[in-house]
């Protein structure tokens, strides 16, 4: 006789061919309302299950873990981002964590170099006008942005998606700086042309554009926080694609209320789905709803990912994408 298959539950609704191939390898219980599971609805999948794959809106902390059967084995998370797990709750209770890196790494790049674009040349502000009948014809000194070739850009975080928004930087004629734990290797920074700074706050005050690349950590909330947002100078440009926890957004607020910075685009919140609402009434922020890897071969490629965790994993052998505490 065959073994029982591995009783698999989703907490939301994932592309229809990753559902069909995770039924077809597993016994897998899809979520088809796609309504998010609040905490008795976990508490239920967790004690029911061999493996739970969440996503990065389902908080999956040390409480969560304890409550789990004997049954949970691995939690194969659907994203990049671990910060919403208790990864050493999760190892000391014996539990396999993985997530799906990464395969997001050029969608995200595309919507960062997006977003400088959208904020700097005021691409939204000029297609609400349209959108509102407001255009009355060319002038010389009206909706004038800021061109990008030439300035200089600061990446906080020269990872993968740093890297590639590098790539795409130095095409618009960006001079690329960057901000990291450690300093890429040196054919790194000579393909990307980059510079090195190991005291961001010295970086911050000499940038154009800033873009936060970096993960959410115990050591990057609130990286940029009032003090370090008042190190930006007025011209400032500010992007985030990484985490929201990385900007104190009621201090961004402010900034913006201000006019100490020249302008924002987010694509992620402190508080999300929440977003400050000093942030919602300026023409010289653009806002968006998370859409980093929201491209139809991201969110295909991620559950790929899931599903080749899972099926490591039930082979008996170590994830590709397996998450430990010391990776943090």
């Amino acid at each position: 006789m065959s073994a029982p298959r591995l009783k698999v539950v989703l907490t939301r609704r994932l592309p229809d061919a990753v559902e069909t191939r995770m039924r077809e390898l597993f016994d897998a219980e899809l979520n088809l309302t796609d309504t998010a599971m609040d905490r008795a609805a976990l508490e239920a999948a967790v004690r029911r299950a061999d493996v739970l794959v969440p996503t990065i809106t389902d908080a999956i902390d040390a409480g969560l873990i304890a409550a789990a059967g004997e049954r949970l084995k691995m939690i194969a998370s659907f994203g990049a981002g671990v910060n919403h797990m208790d990864i050493e709750a999760a190892v000391g209770r014996g539990l396999i964590v993985t997530n799906t890196p990464g395969v997001l790494t050029e969608d995200t790049a595309d919507l960062t170099m997006g977003l400088i674009l959208a904020v700097s040349r005021r691409l939204v502000e000029g297609a609400q006008v349209m959108a509102e009948g407001r255009f009355e014809g060319w002038t010389p000194t009206w909706m004038t942005g800021r061109k990008l070739w030439g300035k200089r850009l600061g990446i906080v975080g020269m990872g993968r998606i740093g890297q590639a928004l590098a790539r795409r930087a130095r095409a618009f004629g960006m001079q690329v700086h960057y901000h990291n734990r450690k300093p890429v290797p040196n054919m790194v920074a000579e393909e990307l042309g980059a510079t090195y700074w190991d005291d961001l706050d010295q970086m911050l005050a000499r940038m154009d554009v800033i873009s936060l690349n970096a993960p959410a950590t115990r050591e990057t909330h609130h990286l940029l926080s009032a003090e370090r947002l008042a190190r930006l100078q007025p011209h400032a440009l500010l992007v985030n694609t990484a985490r929201g926890e990385l900007i104190d957004e009621a201090a961004l607020a402010d900034a913006v209320a201000r006019r100490a910075i020249a302008g924002v685009g987010l694509d992620v919140y402190e508080h999300e789905p929440a977003v400050h609402p000093g942030l919602l009434r300026h023409a010289n922020v653009v806002l968006l709803p998370h859409l980093g890897s929201a491209t139809l071969e991201a969110r295909q490629d991620m559950g790929d990912r899931v599903i080749a965790n899972i099926l490591t994993f039930q082979n008996g052998h170590r994830p590709p994408d397996r998450v430990i505490p010391a990776m943090l």
